[in-house]
């Protein structure tokens, strides 16, 4: 297993709150995407475009803080307590499925594995303690 970091959704306001951590942790952003620049902005709403689709900013030795919008009109909720998640970044899909299976077990998966546009192998799931989990494979990818 490569790390485990800590991944949260906002209501519209990711940019400022990043520009905020940026400003109290340092540091440049690995990746700053808007909705609108992805494969998928055809499916996006117009007030949505310019709204993040993932941020990470590099904090400390080896740690990297995500996060990006969560938007209701792709019938993403946020509540106060849904709005993060742990990271799982995995070496291979093997990894990947086996802790994915591991870690859903007596849970709710709500993003089966699959490979994304994004170019990873990712799915998401609720574990049975009420933890939410994002298990990532860039396998083939520059890591």
């Amino acid at each position: 297993m490569h790390f485990i970091n800590p991944y949260m959704n906002f209501n519209g306001n990711t940019e400022e709150a990043f520009m905020y951590y940026k400003s109290v942790f340092g540091g440049e952003f690995l990746v700053l995407q808007r909705f609108k620049d992805t494969q998928e902005a055809d499916k996006i709403s117009p007030d949505d475009k310019e709204k993040i689709m993932h941020v990470s900013l590099p904090i400390g030795k080896g740690n990297v803080l995500m996060g990006s919008d969560a938007l209701e009109s792709m019938g993403q909720k946020l509540v106060v307590g849904n709005n993060f998640y742990l990271s799982v970044e995995t070496d291979s899909k093997e990894e990947t499925k086996k802790i994915f299976k591991d870690l859903s077990a007596g849970g709710v998966v709500t993003m089966p594995l699959a490979d994304t546009f994004w170019g990873a192998y990712f799915g998401m799931l609720i574990d049975k303690f009420g933890v939410r989990w994002m298990v990532s494979c860039a396998e083939g990818q520059p890591k």
